[in-house]
């Protein structure tokens, strides 16, 4: 499950109890990369906050299931199968287009997503969420304003910021921890996106 000491479900007690009932999903199942976090509880409440608004919010206006494709991409990129698994079960529910869900991950395999079947302002995002992992020291305004001139909105541009900063937090969790989807439900999240609060997992 991991390379550290992790306390179960059935083991937890107190404010570690309350926090797995808030993620937890079917039969009590708690993801390895929330209970990787039960030694300091208040680590997983800042990694949910975090998650939720991220990408689980009613006030983000891209798609989530592109936010989704995102994560999978920046996972690919840091080598994180665990988040690469999760979170590509996610974006293909969300589609519910398993020929194009396919293709995407293909093209990220290959490590090409101007061959994903994504429109040009998509192939952006994917380019910046690409430079920001691999050499955040290198952005410019220039990649702002190629989001911008794609189409997106500042506040849009603001989204894919921070999922792209939020999966390189996730995936240095995983594979920092050596969290394994051993015992996991692949492909839950919090779908619940009207109520910031709400954290299980579906």
């Amino acid at each position: 499950m991991s390379w550290i000491k992790t306390v179960p479900y059935a083991d937890a007690d107190g404010k570690l109890k309350t926090l797995y009932d808030r993620v937890k999903g079917p039969d009590d199942n708690v993801d390895n990369i929330m209970m990787s976090h039960s030694l300091r509880p208040h680590t997983m409440v800042g990694h949910m906050t975090i998650y939720k608004n991220v990408l689980h919010h009613s006030g983000n206006t891209i798609p989530k299931w592109f936010l989704e494709a995102i994560g999978v991409w920046v996972s690919a990129l840091n080598g994180c199968d665990y988040c690469v698994e999760h979170h590509f079960a996610g974006m293909k529910r969300l589609l519910a287009n398993d020929p194009r869900s396919d293709a995407i991950r293909a093209a990220i395999e290959r490590g090409q997503t101007d061959s994903a079947p994504l429109d040009d302002a998509q192939k952006q995002a994917m380019a910046y969420a690409e430079k920001l992992t691999k050499s955040p020291q290198d952005m410019v305004e220039a990649d702002v304003v190629a989001l911008r001139d794609a189409g997106f909105s500042d506040g849009e541009v603001l989204e894919i910021n921070q999922v792209s900063a939020y999966f390189n937090y996730a995936n240095r969790t995983v594979l920092g921890l050596g969290c394994s989807t051993s015992g996991d439900i692949i492909g839950l999240s919090p779908n619940n996106s009207d109520n910031s609060e709400d954290w299980n997992h579906s």
